[in-house]
């Protein structure tokens, strides 16, 4: 299978712009620019066929009007050393989690979506592969890599004489010396933690992990701040001045909601602590069926 074609599904269930074989990256990324893109409400649609229905061809052509998305991405990633083929797969793969777990009525387009999803997958790729393409990828440092174990005197870091001495048996710069040497005796670490119960062991993926740019996460945070301000502005408009009055005493006076007593707006108001609690609750199961409906 040449390199191209395994981007994308066999050509005969498309019919959405692909021709004939696609025999390089070049006349891939051109089909892929070919290919029509969705207006807002076909998005919908097709995405609703998705969900409602497990409708695949929904799925393919969700899938295949963002394509170039993956192909633009991936071009800011080739200063990584890595095949473009390659990491446009790794996007592909991306994509299809995205359109998988889309849903149409958060109110945010496809391709804002998706772009989590495909950079994540180029990004664990690159990660994965990082340290055999930076380990040597120039002429120079080729040569310093299968020579400079035979060249160094056991374990121990070279000496500056020593590294002068190699840069000039091999012809390369000091510099070049000292950065292979640095990077040939890094250990490479799991991501994962290993597979047993002690709960002292951390890996990376521990703390690099963060659900905090996840597209769904991003939008609760996003609904969740509205309801902070547009949400119980609206709420409380709606209730009579002592209702609100007591509700914003209560729980709105202070950052550290210590508000009001019901005894002390039982003083100003002239009525028993039970009457403010009364209405205290009142207003709030009001307000929350007014914030249940803007949300």
């Amino acid at each position: 299978m040449n390199t191209a074609s395994a981007l994308v599904p066999a050509n005969n269930l498309l019919n959405l712009g692909f021709s004939g074989a696609l025999g390089n990256i070049d006349a891939y990324i051109s089909a892929v620019n070919r290919l029509p893109m969705l207006t807002h409400d076909e998005e919908i649609s097709l995405a609703r066929r998705l969900h409602e229905q497990n409708d695949l061809n929904a799925a393919q052509t969700l899938v295949l009007s963002h394509l170039r998305l993956v192909v633009s991405i991936a071009r800011g990633y080739l200063g990584y050393g890595l095949p473009h083929a390659d990491l446009i797969q790794e996007g592909n793969i991306g994509l299809m989690k995205a359109v998988k777990r889309f849903d149409p009525d958060q109110g945010v387009r496809l391709v804002s979506y998706a772009m989590h999803w495909i950079k994540a997958e180029m990004h664990e790729y690159i990660l994965k592969n990082w340290r055999l393409v930076k380990v040597a990828t120039t002429k120079a440092q080729r040569k310093l890599f299968f020579n400079l174990r035979s060249h160094k005197e056991g374990l121990d870091s070279m000496t500056p004489d020593q590294v002068d001495s190699l840069a000039k048996t091999l012809n390369v710069k000091r510099e070049e010396v000292i950065e292979m040497e640095t990077r040939l005796s890094g250990r490479d670490i799991a991501l994962e933690a290993p597979t047993d119960d002690e709960d002292d062991r951390f890996a990376p993926i521990a703390y690099l992990s963060s659900e905090r740019n996840e597209p769904t996460k991003v939008l609760e945070a996003q609904q969740y701040d509205r309801l902070q301000t547009e949400g119980l502005a609206s709420a409380l408009a709606k209730l009579d001045p002592r209702s609100r009055r007591i509700v914003e005493a209560r729980w709105l006076a202070n950052d550290d909601g210590s508000g009001m007593t019901l005894h002390e707006l039982a003083s100003e108001y002239g009525v028993s602590a039970e009457r403010i609690r009364q209405i205290e609750t009142a207003a709030l199961k009001k307000m929350k069926t007014t914030l249940a409906d803007y949300a």
